[in-house]
Parts: C-alpha cells; sequence; structure tokens
C-alpha cells in the first residue's frame, strides 16, 4: 500500500512537472531548445515567432503595430547570451533611425500635427529623456566630421520638420542603448571604466534623424559620456559603402527589382482601385498620388493615432490603409521568391560587411581598438544586410530596428572565435547563409569566425551564382 502511494505521488509530481515545461515555453519564460540532426528546421523557418498574440493569417494592422515599434516597458533580448567559457571581446552595432515624421505630404491636405520637441511631461517617455537633452546642449561641433558638425543633436521642432526624428524615436533609441548598456556594460565588461576614444567607431549617414539615433542609443549606452572621447563620421552611402560604392552590376539588379515591383502594381486591381478612390478624395489625378507614396504618411497617422486625412470630399480611412500596406506584404514575399533583390543586396551589403568582418579580424588577433561600432542608417541598409546573410523571413526593418554582431572568444581555447548575429533580440545566427547548416557539421554551440568570413571574401559570389572570386570583378562582369 505504502509503495502505491508512493507510485501516485510521483506519477502526480511528474505530470505536473510536465505541466510547468509546457506552460514555461509557451510563456517564452524558458527558451526551446533546437533540435538535431535537421528536425528544428520546422521551427526555424520564422525568425520571430509570437505564438501568443501573432493572428493566424497576415494582418496588415498587426504588421503595421510592430513597423511602429511603440516603447513598451520590456522587451525580449537574447544579446549576449553564451555558453559560460566564452568571452564577449567585440560588438558591432547596425540601427534603423528611429520613429520619424514622414519624408512626403499627401496632395491637398494638412500636414499631420505631431510635435517635435521632447517634453518629459509626454508620452512616450523615458528615466533620461531630460538628461539626454541637456548633455546634447553641451555638445561640440568638434566631436563630428563634417557636414554632422553643423546638424543639431536633438529634434526641436514644434511642429516636425519633414523626415525629423520625433520623441518616439528619441526614445526608442534610449532604451535600445540602456538595454545594450545593460547586456554589454554591465554584465559583460565590454569597455572598461577609463574606456578611450580608439576603443568606439562612430558612423552615420548625413541625416539629422540618423545623426540623432546614434546620440540617442549612444548616451543610453554610455550615460553622460565625455564629449571629448567620442567620434561620429559621415558616411555619404546608405549602403555605407565608402569608396566602393560604384557597381553597374549592383544598379543592374536594382533596376530589374524596381520593375518586378512595378509590374507587381499593375496586377493588383484592389489596389489601383483604392488609389484611383483616394485620389478623388484629394482632387489630383491617380499618378500624382501614387507618387506622393501616401502610405508613408498614413504610417506617421496610424503610429501616433491621428485621424487619416480628410477633405470636402471624404476622408482616408482605415480599408484604403490596410490594402496599401497589405500589397506591401505581399511585394515583400515576391520579393524573397525572386533572386533580383538578393542579387542587389549580396554586391549592395558586401562593403559594410566586409568592413565589419576586418574589424572583428584585427580584434580576434590581439587588437584592442573599435571594440565597439555603431553604425546608424536606414531601412535600405538594414534590409539589405539582412538579405545578403540569407535572413529572408526577417520582417522589413522597423523604426529602430538593430542588427547585431557579437564577436566570442573561446576561453579554453583562446585562438579561436565565434560569432553570433542577433536581430532585434533575437538570436537568428542559424538562419544564416553562412551558419545554417553548422549543427549537422560541428557540435560546438557556437558558429566559427571563420563561417563569416569565408561566406563574406569568397561565397557571396557563389550565392549570386557568379564566378567572380572578388567584389570588384562581380560588380563589373557581362551578361546579368
Amino acid at each position: 500500500m505504502l509503495f502505491r502511494n508512493r507510485f501516485l505521488l510521483l506519477l502526480a509530481l511528474a505530470a505536473l512537472l510536465a505541466f510547468l515545461s509546457l506552460s514555461l515555453q509557451f510563456f517564452h519564460l524558458i527558451p526551446m531548445s533546437a533540435a538535431r540532426n535537421g528536425a528544428s528546421s520546422k521551427s526555424r523557418k520564422r525568425i520571430m515567432p509570437d505564438p501568443v498574440t501573432e493572428p493566424p493569417v497576415t494582418d496588415p494592422v498587426y504588421e503595421a503595430l510592430l513597423y511602429c515599434n511603440i516603447p513598451r516597458v520590456a522587451e525580449r533580448s537574447m544579446e549576449g547570451h553564451a555558453p559560460h567559457h566564452f568571452k564577449l571581446v567585440s560588438v558591432h552595432v547596425l540601427i534603423r533611425h528611429g520613429d520619424r515624421y514622414p519624408l512626403y505630404a499627401i496632395p491637398k491636405t494638412k500636414r499631420p500635427e505631431i510635435d517635435c520637441t521632447l517634453m518629459a511631461n509626454r508620452k512616450p517617455y523615458h528615466p533620461k529623456l531630460e538628461a539626454f537633452v541637456n548633455h546634447m546642449s553641451k555638445g561640440s561641433g568638434s566631436s563630428f566630421e563634417s557636414p554632422l558638425n553643423s546638424m543639431p543633436l536633438y529634434p526641436n521642432h514644434a511642429l516636425c520638420e519633414m523626415g525629423e526624428l520625433t520623441q518616439t524615436g528619441v526614445v526608442q533609441h534610449l532604451q535600445n542603448g540602456q538595454l545594450l548598456g545593460d547586456i554589454y556594460l554591465k554584465k559583460h565588461k565590454l569597455l572598461p571604466s577609463d574606456w578611450s576614444p580608439d576603443q568606439l567607431y562612430l558612423e552615420t549617414t548625413g541625416r539629422t534623424r540618423t545623426l540623432q539615433s546614434g546620440l540617442a542609443l549612444l548616451y543610453g549606452f554610455l550615460p553622460d559620456f565625455d564629449w571629448k572621447k567620442i567620434y561620429f563620421r559621415h558616411q555619404p552611402s546608405v549602403l555605407f559603402c565608402s569608396g566602393n560604392c560604384y557597381c553597374p552590376v549592383r544598379n543592374q539588379y536594382l533596376e530589374k527589382e524596381q520593375r518586378r515591383q512595378y509590374l507587381l502594381r499593375l496586377k493588383n486591381s484592389q489596389l489601383e482601385q483604392t488609389y484611383g478612390e483616394m485620389a478623388k478624395i484629394v482632387n489630383v489625378p491617380t499618378k500624382l498620388l501614387r507618387a506622393a507614396n501616401p502610405i508613408d504618411s498614413m504610417l506617421c497617422h496610424f503610429c501616433h493615432n491621428v485621424s487619416f486625412p480628410c477633405t470636402s470630399s471624404g476622408c482616408f480611412d482605415m480599408e484604403h490603409f490596410k490594402v496599401i500596406k497589405m500589397h506591401q506584404i505581399e511585394d515583400e514575399k515576391e520579393r524573397r521568391k525572386k533572386r533580383l533583390y538578393l542579387g542587389y543586396s549580396l554586391l549592395g551589403a558586401h562593403p559594410i560587411l566586409n568592413q565589419t568582418i576586418d574589424r572583428m579580424q584585427r580584434i580576434a588577433e590581439g587588437r584592442k581598438d573599435e571594440v565597439f561600432a555603431l553604425y546608424s542608417a536606414h531601412d535600405v541598409t538594414l534590409s539589405p544586410v539582412l538579405s545578403a546573410l540569407g535572413l529572408s523571413e526577417a520582417r522589413f526593418p522597423r523604426f529602430a530596428a538593430r542588427l547585431i554582431f557579437e564577436l566570442w572568444q573561446d576561453r579554453e581555447k583562446p585562438s579561436e572565435h565565434s560569432v553570433r548575429i542577433l536581430y532585434n533580440g533575437v538570436d537568428v545566427t542559424f538562419h544564416t547563409f553562412f551558419c545554417q547548416d553548422h549543427h549537422k557539421r560541428s557540435s560546438k554551440p557556437m558558429c566559427p569566425l571563420e563561417n563569416l568570413v569565408r561566406f563574406v571574401k569568397r561565397d557571396m559570389f557563389v550565392t549570386l551564382d557568379s564566378s567572380s572570386t572578388n567584389y570588384h570583378d562581380a560588380c563589373h562582369r557581362e551578361g546579368v
């Protein structure tokens, strides 16, 4: 009898533990381990699944909310996670600027009234917001390469200017910076307390929204940093290609990709009907309205909870918004199936990826400079890099998106280094072209740095279906 009671008690405990384990996995409180020998191919299909809140079918409103990236109190993050015998030795961060005012105006409508001054009594708020403004007011132009030295260091217009960073955009990157600071500085001690200027590499395009986003992230990362110890470099190209921007074949791929987009739009009768309805509301030709890119402005209305524009002939509404947003989603799906954008991406992203691995290799060889690199960029910078890495399931870069390359040293074998790739806090290393089959060939828990180096130096051109073995030849080959 005693044995039977003990058996029933153990059975009950086993059932309780199984229930708790499933519950924790469902609510993301413990990670789901990847199966070996290819059994995880299904779970690896999507990079950022959220089974609790994600709709069962594609929902344009849900996708738009993700794009807005409205600041939240807590965010899921896997940065800085590695087996205990690995040491973090460098981090390379590529960000998209934060929330901004539209780049385009809808003809014959009133601009959305959004205040671009930074105010602590207005949402969204961040505890470091006031200190950030105060610190920026002390900034010196000598800390920036021309023409950055003539730009405002934070947004400050009662009515936002076109393309200007908003308070939401500042808060998004203050949060990003604070999160990365907690992980990389407080936990991993990536920079010493007496860090030197040559340990940081900072680069941004010549737009106020990218400079200000970079500064917001840097302030969240290194609060009250010494202005004399930072220097932002100016990058003229959105592709961060520096002196390697001339690439005729890349431009050919882009032209073909734009033609594909145009033909897909012509096939969408619902989209054409929607543009026609909206054009009548503002009393302009349909072609003129389409050229004004109304979705850009409508996304600003949507993200800031401002009513869509109206005229005496009617109002733009949520149904119009859904149709255009849904077409964007369908366009992204078709883009993944074609290799035109991939060809553009492999050549467009090569210079910045090459620069990143060169810096990683120097650090792996023992150099101590530029251990933290920050590139403040645009969606048209991140999107090609994601595609070139093979992250085809990654969503289009949201406001304040972040793509991070971590370099780790094996303490037990100091000559061996590994990399991790993270997109918006999610570890996507084993979704990449260069490491998606790593678990089949090796028992090592991390992806070797050599995999990424080999991919950028050689295999990117193989993926391009090119006989070329270097960037210059791939850019100038014939017969694309």
